[in-house]
């Protein structure tokens, strides 16, 4: 077999055997395929496309190119969620003691942030002690005892996604609904849960910048998990602005801590319920309505937050932190950002805010940058908010004095505020089951 001969039949327009998929997905991760060839068979698919039997054996072969996490003593209740990335996303600090809270088993594989978007590795090691590092055995008995754990990604998970996906970012073809699912799909696959819940952030500061396409990378996903045995619902989520009022990773904690006992932002709490009860529905085989119940009673009865103690205090977190959030480090520099007129807000450029915080520390513009987990952002007005001139629209938190200035800028010109009120939009635009 030869890989010319595969790229000129998906430049051609024909659909592609498991054998061909299979060869090229091998050949390079061990190298024996070229760049050149494999980023001319990206463009092949960028413009010709692929079938759902094509990316269900694409997934289910990077899936299998390193590491592979059995799950199958949990049987039918091992629960993931993945979100395609957002700014001020602590959703799985609280969606997964939900879920444990009712019975699932959470182990979990979780990545780092870069760019704009934060990550639930780097807010966990915000917690003094807290280990992302467990071994194998370890983590596993964790969730077999108390039925949660969070840990790094392995460093041998998935490396043909790796290899494909550096290669697609500097070859023009991330923007491919086939790669795209098979890339967020594999590692799924390889995290080895049944059931998947996807949050697809839609908006300002989301990959897909409209519903349209966030419901067609969607409905994607669910087919293709479903094709590789997998329980799976997406849950489309509005991303045109920050997701509750904290960004930063102590600051994200903080946060979630309130979500769990009870308080927090209204929106914050809406989308968790929602992704907590979509896969609480397919773990126990409930109606959505009973999911929801179920979700909400964790939340209340304040299990969910015990649950939280639990699960942090077993990875050597000091669950000290979570009861009293206000021993978490503060920052030496605290600004306010105030209007420069009166309105209301009507948009707001949520991805630039997220590169707001890198800059003031509580992200990374490259792999190699240290993270300040002091560092961040707090909301004070947001979509819809009238405003009079000299307001607080945010209040930063940064140990770099000297980026204020840059930062100030950043931020007012994320935001427009205009005469008039914009219309409301929704939360939560669309559940794909």
């Amino acid at each position: 077999m030869r890989m010319y001969d595969i790229i000129e039949k998906k430049r051609d327009g024909h659909p592609l055997t498991e054998e061909e998929i299979r060869f090229f997905v091998e050949g390079y991760t061990d190298g024996s395929i070229p760049d050149y060839q494999a980023s001319a068979l990206c463009m092949a698919i960028y413009f010709r496309g692929m079938n759902d039997q094509e990316i269900s054996i694409l997934t289910d072969a990077m899936a299998h190119s390193g590491d592979m996490l059995d799950l199958s003593r949990f049987g039918t209740l091992s629960a993931d969620k993945h979100s395609t990335g957002g700014v001020g996303d602590k959703t799985s600090l609280i969606v997964m003691p939900i879920i444990a809270a009712l019975g699932a088993k959470v182990a979990k594989m979780t990545g780092r942030g870069l760019g704009h978007t934060g990550g639930t590795v780097d807010k966990l090691e915000s917690i003094p002690g807290y280990d992302v590092t467990l071994d194998g055995q370890t983590f596993m008995q964790q969730v077999e005892d108390i039925g949660i754990s969070l840990i790094g990604q392995s460093g041998n998970m998935t490396p043909a996604d790796k290899k494909l996906y550096a290669l697609r970012d500097v070859t023009a073809t991330v923007d491919s609904i086939p790669l795209i699912t098979s890339s967020i799909m594999c590692k799924k696959l390889a995290a080895g849960a049944h059931n998947i819940v996807l949050d697809v952030k839609v908006g300002s500061g989301a990959f897909m910048k409209t519903v349209e396409d966030a419901r067609e990378l969607a409905t994607k996903m669910t087919t293709i998990g479903r094709l590789c045995g997998r329980n799976i619902a997406a849950v489309l989520t509005n991303m045109n602005q920050p997701l509750g009022h904290n960004i930063g990773n102590a600051l994200e904690v903080q946060e979630a801590v309130e979500v769990l006992n009870g308080g927090g932002p209204d929106d914050m709490k809406q989308v968790c319920l929602a992704l907590a009860s979509a896969l609480a529905s397919m773990v126990f085989q409930i109606p959505h309505d009973e999911a929801v119940q179920r979700a909400e009673e964790a939340l209340v009865s304040g299990a969910a937050f015990q649950k939280m103690v639990e699960w942090i205090g077993r990875q050597g977190g000091d669950v000290r932190y979570l009861k009293d959030t206000s021993l978490f480090p503060k920052c030496s520099c605290v600004y306010e950002v105030k209007a420069t007129e009166s309105g209301y807000i009507q948009s707001m450029d949520a991805e630039q805010i997220g590169l707001c915080s890198v800059l003031l520390g509580a992200g990374r513009a490259t792999k190699e940058e240290s993270i300040d987990p002091a560092a961040g952002i707090i909301l004070n007005k947001k979509i819809g908010a009238p405003v009079n001139k000299g307001d607080v629209l945010c209040t930063l938190y940064t140990n770099r004095e000297a980026v204020i200035p840059t930062a100030e800028q950043q931020y007012i010109q994320a935001v427009r505020i205009g005469a008039e009120a914009p219309e409301e939009e929704p939360l939560i635009y669309d559940i794909i089951r």
